[in-house]
């Protein structure tokens, strides 16, 4: 339906036209009135129509069904692998555990271990130098992909996270299964489309997305919190075909996850359920306290491991890096002889800690000794996530805070448990610069959902405190000098051009902010066939067929970049003109 004027219309068979008679009109017989009599109002044209069927076949065509069918594919793999993966990892560590006892009582076995160390050291190292992507965290390395930054091989990256990271945990070195899992989904959701590569390339990050939502809800059992984890951590702002992709995948990997528990009677959760008093209005001085103190610990966390790895890769930058992954290796067994609390993921401290058995001295002793070999293991890239490491530092810190004030105001016992779940939130807040997230998974995964208003307080407070002192995400701070590693001596071109969008391609129907575009890329204007070029501020202009984007891009692959852009809107030959760097 379009309003016209009756000058400049032209219709065709089959238009409806709609006319309105103005009042002196009717004195007339219907047959005697001139175009002075009346005007057109609307004309229901057939062409509109068949625009409108088109928009929606489009619409499902290119959206709908890509997003169930690569979505539901990655979701159900997803699930089988990370569960397959944990399962694994479950029996890994308690082997760890049982070995390091055993060297305890055996320590003439230590130095054949530390041989054995050396080894894995540099071969860790040898893979590393073929396989950059599998250094370090899975977390920050997948939010490098889904943003577009970083490349690597699925299919090569599925297989090394998966058996690198469970030889990290048969050492004890304390990083957790988390991360991985969302690395691992990652690949499996570009491996989900990799068979339609070209025809699907467009939908590669999507799908990745997807399998990386997948793998956290997986991993920690809470869904909800991996959808968020798309939305507020990996891409940073809110798409609907972003909520369509990560929700399906999530769906599917939940029903598969449910399916696999009642068959193989597994245990999904992260946390078992958790008996929480309820507190009261009087009691809001303890989510305040608590968030205070975990948004200090946050800052000051963050600018430790900006310490730790500027001494790693700026004060060591010449030693070989086979060298400074067997002095973490060494380390981390020194101190598992010493106790098994300060090394491992982590994921069993907690448990251990919501009895409040542990003692104030070995607590503080426990968060220095882990913090610091975390960081270390991290700023070194060994294999493995920091999601259920950072976990276990806030739980540390929270148990402190929850026995000091116990003591020092007279609470009851009771209170220390819901202290330490609101530390743990609020640790997720602070560290990972995800309130939302925290905010949910507490509900999710910490039995919160009678507390939530002062899980909302808490992580709140973390949160402003981190923004008042300036601190990144320790994800965003890791990719920052991963970052800076791989393209350390790479060319940037900045590139400023048209290209326009052609019938079929992916763009069309779709927003302009709803797209993952090349990685820095900028839509400065759209230019439709009808009118001119328009500044889109907020990205929520629907691309048509024909339309003329205006697009300047920095890149140090422009190949690559080209490649992903015509995947996009379709193919095509356009001149590349670059500019100056501003």
């Amino acid at each position: 339906m379009e309003l016209v004027d009756v000058t400049d219309s032209k219709s065709v068979d089959g238009d409806i036209v709609w006319v309105r008679v103005p009042p002196p009109a009717p004195k007339k017989s219907l047959l005697s009135l001139d175009k002075s009599d009346f005007f057109i109002l609307t004309i229901f044209s057939k062409k509109t129509e068949c625009d409108m069927k088109h928009s929606y076949k489009n619409y499902l065509i290119n959206l709908i069904f890509p997003a169930f069918i690569f979505g539901s594919l990655t979701g159900v793999l997803t699930a089988l692998v990370v569960t397959l993966y944990k399962t694994c990892a479950k029996y890994v560590i308690q082997f760890s555990e049982i070995g390091y006892h055993f060297l305890k009582s055996h320590l003439y076995f230590v130095p054949i271990f530390i041989a054995l160390l050396f080894g894995a050291a540099y071969l860790f190292t040898l893979i590393y130098s073929k396989n950059p992507t599998l250094r370090g965290g899975g977390i920050p390395t997948s939010i490098g992909v889904l943003r577009g930054i970083v490349t690597f091989k699925w299919l090569r990256n599925l297989i090394g996270v998966f058996f690198l990271s469970l030889s990290s945990f048969l050492i004890g070195v304390p990083l957790g299964n988390e991360g991985p899992s969302v690395q691992m989904g990652t690949a499996i959701g570009r491996g989900s489309v990799f068979a339609s590569q070209k025809k699907h390339r467009a939908w590669d990050r999507y799908s990745m997305t997807g399998g990386a939502c997948a793998g956290f809800s997986v991993a920690t059992g809470a869904p909800i919190s991996g959808i968020m984890f798309a939305l507020e951590e990996a891409h940073q702002r809110i798409s609907p075909m972003i909520i369509i992709v990560s929700s399906t995948s999530v769906m599917f990997a939940y029903i598969t996850t449910e399916i696999l528990k009642s068959i193989f009677n597994i245990n999904v959760a992260l946390f078992g359920e958790l008996q929480l008093i309820s507190l009261s209005i009087k009691d809001i001085w303890i989510p305040i306290a608590v968030g205070l103190a975990m948004g200090i610990w946050a800052v000051l966390f963050l600018r430790y491991y900006n310490l730790i790895n500027k001494f790693f890769n700026k004060k060591l930058k010449k030693t070989s890096a086979k060298y400074k992954i067997f002095f973490v290796f060494l380390i981390t067994l020194l101190l598992g002889l010493c106790s098994y609390s300060f090394i491992s993921t982590g994921h069993e401290l907690i448990i251990a800690l919501f009895d409040g058995k542990t003692a104030i001295y070995m607590l503080v002793l426990i968060l220095i000794v882990r913090s610091t070999l975390t960081l270390c293991a991290n700023s070194n890239g060994v294999t493995g996530g920091m999601f259920v490491p950072i976990l276990a530092l806030g739980a540390v810190l929270s148990s402190i805070l929850g026995k000091t004030m116990t003591a020092l105001f007279g609470l009851g016992e009771n209170y220390y448990t819901i202290i330490l779940v609101l530390g743990i939130s609020a640790c997720i807040s602070g560290m990972m610069k995800m309130p939302l997230t925290a905010i949910l998974f507490a509900l999710e995964a910490l039995s919160c959902y009678e507390n939530i208003l002062y899980v909302i307080i808490v992580c709140g407070i973390t949160f402003v405190v981190t923004e008042i002192f300036g601190a990144k995400s320790i994800n965003d701070s890791v990719l920052e000098n991963r970052m800076k590693d791989l393209n350390d001596d790479t060319a940037l071109k900045v590139i400023d051009t048209f290209v326009t969008v052609q019938e079929d391609s992916f763009a069309v129907g779709k927003q302009i902010r709803d797209i993952f575009w090349p990685a820095n890329l900028f839509v400065l204007s759209l230019r439709h066939e009808t009118h001119g070029a328009e500044i889109d501020e907020h990205g929520g202009t629907t691309i048509s067929v024909g339309d003329i984007l205006h697009v300047r891009y920095s890149t140090t692959d422009e190949e690559n970049t080209k490649a992903e852009l015509t995947a996009i809107v379709g193919d095509q030959n356009y001149c590349e003109n670059e500019t100056d760097i501003i």
